[in-house]
C-alpha cells in the first residue's frame, strides 16, 4: 500500500512538473505577440468555450448569450495582444487584450443601495396622537401635519431613488466600458486533464485555427528571435513605427517620455494609459503589464 501511495505521489509529482514546463513553454512562445481574431468575443473572463476534437468545438449558443449579457470586447477582424497563456488541470487558458472583464476585483454589479428616509420622532408622535384626538379641530390639524410630514417623506424618498437611478446608470456605463477594454480569452477545455500533446504551441494553434488567425505569432518568431537580439527588426522610429506588442520602454525610446501616465489595476494586471506628445501628433498608449496593446493619434 505505501509503495502504491509513493507511486501515484511520485506520478502526481511528475505531472505537475510537467505541465508546469508546458505552461512555461506556451507562455514564451506567445505572450506578448498579437494575433487576430475571427470571432466577436465577449467582455468577460468566462471568454469562449473551445472544446477541441469535439464535432462542436463551440456552443455557438452559449457565444451569443455571453456577448448580449457582456457585450463584445474584441470584434472579429481585431488584433490582439496575447497577455497570458495558463495551464490548469482540464483546460488552458488563452488570455487576450488582458483576458476579460469579472476577475478578482472587478466591480460587476451596478446595484447602488438606498435607504428610505425614516421617520422623525414628530411623525411617530403623531401617528400615536391623532387616534387619541376627540376635538375635531384639534385632530384635523394634527392629521394635517402628519400628512404634510407624510409627503416630505415620500419627497425625499423620491428624490433619493432618482439619485440611485442616475448612479446606477453611470456605474452600468462605467462596467460596460470596462468590459469593452478589458479583452476576452479562449478557454481550450478538454476532458479530465489536458492531454500532454495538447501543451504544445502547433497543438494551441491547430485548436483555434478556425477561430484565430496566428500569422503575426508566426511572423513574430520568424522575425524577432530575440528582445533586440541578432537578427531582430528594430521598430521604426517616429509614429510610424508604433505596433501593438511593444514594451512602454520601446515606445518611449520612439516617442520621448509620455505626457502623463494612468494606472489601474485590472485584476491582477496592471494596466496603464500613457500619452505621449510630438511635434505634430498626440498619441495615446494603452499598455498591460508595460505591454503595449492598443494606441490612438491625432493631429496637434
Amino acid at each position: 500500500m505505501r509503495a502504491t501511495l509513493m507511486m501515484a505521489l511520485v506520478g502526481s509529482l511528475v505531472a505537475a512538473h510537467a505541465q508546469a514546463q508546458s505552461e512555461d513553454a506556451l507562455r514564451r512562445y506567445f505572450e506578448g505577440k498579437s494575433v487576430v481574431v475571427k470571432l466577436e468575443m465577449p467582455g468577460t473572463e468566462d471568454g469562449v468555450d473551445v472544446y477541441p476534437g469535439t464535432s462542436q468545438p463551440v456552443n455557438f449558443p452559449r457565444h451569443a448569450k455571453r456577448l448580449k449579457d457582456n457585450g463584445t470586447a474584441i470584434r472579429r477582424g481585431d488584433e490582439v495582444l496575447i497577455t497570458k497563456v495558463k495551464v490548469k488541470k482540464d483546460l488552458i487558458e488563452f488570455q487576450l487584450g488582458g483576458g476579460g472583464y469579472g476577475t478578482f476585483a472587478d466591480e460587476t454589479s451596478s446595484h447602488v443601495e438606498t435607504a428610505s428616509a425614516p421617520k422623525t420622532d414628530r411623525e411617530k408622535n403623531l401617528e400615536k396622537e391623532v387616534p387619541r384626538i376627540t376635538d375635531p379641530a384639534a385632530k384635523k390639524k394634527a392629521q394635517e401635519e402628519l400628512d404634510g410630514l407624510r409627503r416630505d417623506r415620500q419627497r425625499t424618498d423620491a428624490a433619493n431613488r432618482a439619485r440611485v437611478a442616475e448612479a446606477q446608470q453611470i456605474k452600468d456605463a462605467n462596467i460596460r466600458q470596462r468590459r469593452a477594454e478589458s479583452g476576452s480569452r479562449f478557454n481550450l477545455r478538454y476532458r479530465a486533464v489536458v492531454p500532454a500533446d495538447a501543451m504544445t504551441p502547433d497543438a494551441v494553434m491547430r485548436a483555434l485555427a478556425e477561430y484565430v488567425d496566428f500569422s503575426p505569432v508566426l511572423a513574430a518568431h520568424t522575425d524577432r528571435p530575440g528582445l533586440h537580439g541578432e537578427g531582430e527588426k528594430r521598430p521604426a522610429a517616429g509614429v510610424e513605427g508604433l505596433r501593438k506588442g511593444l514594451l512602454a520602454e520601446e515606445v518611449d525610446a520612439m516617442l520621448g517620455r509620455p505626457e502623463s501616465i494612468a494606472t489601474r489595476s485590472e485584476g491582477t494586471l496592471q494596466v496603464s494609459l500613457s500619452v505621449y506628445l510630438t511635434r505634430d501628433r498626440r498619441v495615446e498608449a494603452t499598455f498591460v503589464e508595460g505591454v503595449l496593446i492598443r494606441f490612438t493619434t491625432s493631429s496637434r
